[in-house]
């Protein structure tokens, strides 16, 4: 089961679990509508309190990277390690979850996060991934995965199908037990070999592949997919930085990437 947000910044190593095929999180419907606007500036004053009252509960790896307004007047929005909190202006009260807009029907929280992945994401060429589907599949999704997670293994034993419905997946990696764990040993060999595509499909098949090193962008992955928010593996997220959530079968995964490209403000 995934940890709470709260939970991976206030722990100094998080444990990351496998995603699952739970129900998809929130999507970013009504974007282009009437949003909630969000009310006053933040003082310097505001934002020193705010860094200081979050400075004792941070982990220290982790750095503040936005402190701003929001609908509501008297909480500020704070985005740190790829998570979003709300925090009173007078920096004593702070709150985790979601703001809503009712009439937008849009997760505010979501959209601020998925604004900044987008960018982040973005910054990674096809050179530093492993893409699995065609150039001109209508829909893309960045994968950040792990060799030994179940469900990131189902994944690819079913990338045939996704392929064929018309999705790309593209492949960053992001090994649970972090760095010196054997699961970063198998994603640096699997860049390293001759046929990266067939190294994967072979590792996550459970079959040795040979062990190799090279010079790889598997630390970078990691450091990216931590400054995204990823919690568990497979991450999956659009190219506009939506997170899909875990695993999904293919035809469900289609099915909620047409939901989202339908959907006002798409």
């Amino acid at each position: 089961m995934l940890r709470s947000s709260l939970m991976l910044l206030l722990c100094a190593v998080p444990l990351v679990a496998c995603g699952s095929d739970a129900a998809p999180g929130p999507t970013l419907a009504g974007a282009a509508t009437a949003q909630l606007a969000p009310v006053g500036a933040v003082s310097a004053e505001e934002e020193a309190r705010v860094r200081e009252a979050l400075g004792g509960l941070v982990r220290p790896d982790l750095e503040i990277d936005h402190i701003g307004p929001t609908p509501v007047p008297d909480l500020l929005e704070v985005a740190i390690g790829g998570q979003v909190l709300y925090v009173s202006r007078d920096g004593k009260i702070l709150i985790q979850g979601s703001m809503f807009d009712i009439e937008a029907r849009m997760d505010l929280a979501e959209l601020s996060k998925a604004r900044r992945r987008g960018p982040l994401l973005a910054e990674v060429g096809p050179e530093r991934r492993i893409i699995f589907g065609d150039e001109d599949a209508p829909h893309r999704l960045t994968v950040f995965t792990d060799i030994d997670c179940g469900y990131c293994r189902r994944m690819q034993a079913e990338m045939a199908e996704y392929n064929q419905l018309g999705i790309a997946i593209e492949y960053l990696f992001f090994p649970r037990g972090g760095e010196n764990s054997e699961g970063w040993d198998k994603a640096v060999s699997v860049w390293c070999a001759d046929d990266r595509h067939e190294a994967m499909t072979e590792a996550k098949a459970g079959r040795p592949i040979e062990s190799r090193t090279c010079a790889n962008p598997v630390a970078d992955d990691f450091e990216l997919g931590r400054r995204a928010g990823v919690e568990g593996t497979p991450a999956t997220f659009t190219t506009e930085g939506v997170q899909i959530g875990g695993y999904l079968p293919p035809a469900q995964m289609l099915r909620r990437l047409e939901a989202l490209k339908a959907a006002p403000g798409s």
